[in-house]
């Protein structure tokens, strides 16, 4: 966006059909999206200088980044529907079949690895099978794995009185010991909820393990981009939002968001006021309190009493291939998962780990050394190939406000898409979406906002937008 003052730009007022979306998030890219296709005019605002939000890629000498590795699970339906909606669904495929190698660094060397996946036979037959094989629980904690998983199945996400619990309790009344929590419980959850049982809302956790494990036999599958995030999230979105007519403006900072007297909207970014018949806040839920204008919602500050959560993202470049898996997860060590970005990255030479390290409020603030003396052994515990091998680089990045902290009780905290001021709607992760916050959560929230604004202006759904019932 140029620095020079740009006049006022007023659409054709009054025909219910403009709309701006703030935020270049997955939330606001859908919205704007899902806008557009039905015939409004579009202006989307961000802040950076790129689009994606907290999924992005970056240069650092002939590699290209992600601040931070994400999967997402065949169960994303949004997020899958996202992908083909910016065709990029061949560049971040889904595995034919779940399989998770899991290493535990306590048991003696050619005994460490066991394995998570499941079979083609119906839930919850499916992971009978691979869970009776699991060597890394006893197997009276296997009989009783299977107990809870039963009952959790049981257990409706929706229910206002699950929120209010916490996961650990809950597991440990169902008869799970600290290892069967470390070991799969936390091994899955921590990844996807970004807090350990004991911390987590039990409603989300039993939503998260209900849709990924006793839904559908294929819903944990996982996927993951086999190009850098910024190849989906910005320069195949951005192209996805051309061509239905958004006008995008990165580096841009909406300083106020008002309602005029006529019922319209005004935006005020540097040197220009825009107008529109809706609004999507598709931001932070701090910045989001900042921008909603008097009587958006009845209690405002509730937003600024949903916590975060950090994930730190642990980066090393060795000068020769020691992993041939394109992933694993560990046990008995403070890595978690360790994914291979070498071919993403663009690396020639050598091969390039990320761990993803989600949790991480014992790590986040730590100085780089430190975290290099801390992880470089344990992968040299975990990989006997970087035991000879040369680290070539190592660094960090750092999201202290990666997701929101799902901790019982935040449910009642979190928004719906709709306001209490016509026009006005809200998006984000960390909305109702009834998920924890990953990109599939973003992307219903985009979709939801769009819905309630379209139903609004008068403007017919567009067909192929994606529906929440095909995620049921």
């Amino acid at each position: 966006m140029s620095e020079a003052p740009r006049p006022a730009r007023a659409h054709a007022g009054g025909d219910g059909r403009d709309a701006v979306v703030v935020g270049g998030g997955l939330a606001g890219i859908t919205a704007a999206l899902a806008l557009a296709d039905a015939g409004v005019r579009v202006t989307l605002l961000e802040s950076r200088p790129r689009l994606g939000g907290l999924a992005f890629s970056f240069q650092r000498g002939e590699l290209t980044v992600d601040n931070g590795q994400h999967v997402h699970l065949r169960c994303c339906t949004a997020y899958r529907w996202f992908l083909d909606r910016i065709e990029g669904t061949a560049l971040a495929p889904v595995q034919d079949r779940l399989d998770v190698p899991v290493v535990d660094v306590a048991r003696p060397e050619g005994r460490r690895l066991g394995r998570l996946r499941r079979d083609p036979l119906p839930v919850p037959l499916h992971l009978g099978r691979g869970l009776a094989g699991y060597p890394h629980l006893s197997l009276a904690e296997r009989a009783s794995v299977g107990r809870a998983a039963l009952a959790l199945k049981r257990l409706d996400p929706a229910d206002p009185a699950l929120d209010g619990q916490d996961f650990g309790s809950w597991l440990t009344r169902h008869g799970q010991s600290a290892r069967a929590i470390e070991a799969l419980w936390d091994l899955v959850g921590v990844a996807t909820l970004n807090a350990v049982a004991g911390d987590a809302s039990l409603g989300l956790a039993a939503m998260v393990f209900r849709t990924g494990l006793l839904s559908e036999p294929g819903a944990a599958d996982i996927g993951w981009a086999r190009v850098p995030l910024g190849e989906l999230h910005d320069r195949l979105a951005r192209k996805a939002l051309d061509s239905a007519g958004v006008r995008t403006e990165t580096r841009t900072r909406v300083g106020s968001v008002s309602r005029n007297a006529d019922g319209r909207w005004s935006v005020e970014v540097p040197g220009e006021t825009i107008d529109a018949d809706a609004v999507v806040l598709a931001v932070p839920q701090r910045e989001t309190h900042d921008l909603l204008p008097p009587g958006a919602l009845d209690d405002p500050a509730r937003l600024l009493r949903i916590g975060t959560a950090p994930i730190l993202n642990v980066h090393v470049v060795y000068d020769r291939p020691v992993l041939a898996r394109p992933f694993f997860a560990a046990l008995g060590t403070p890595v978690q998962w360790v994914f291979d970005r070498t071919a993403a990255s663009g690396l020639r030479e050598g091969q390039y780990l990320a761990l993803s390290q989600s949790a991480a409020q014992d790590d986040i603030d730590a100085p780089v050394a430190d975290l290099r003396a801390r992880y470089l052994p344990e992968l040299e515990r975990l990989i006997p190939g970087a035991r000879t091998a040369r680290v070539r680089d190592f660094f960090v990045t750092r999201e202290r406000t990666a997701t929101f902290a799902p901790t019982p009780g935040v449910g009642r905290l979190r928004p719906g898409a709709r306001t209490e001021v016509p026009g006005l709607y809200l998006a984000g992760a960390w909305t109702a979406t009834g998920w924890p916050a990953t990109m599939e959560s973003a992307v219903r929230s985009g979709v939801s906002a769009a819905d309630a604004a379209l139903g609004a202006l008068g403007r017919p759904r567009p067909r192929h937008l994606f529906t929440f019932g095909e995620a049921a």
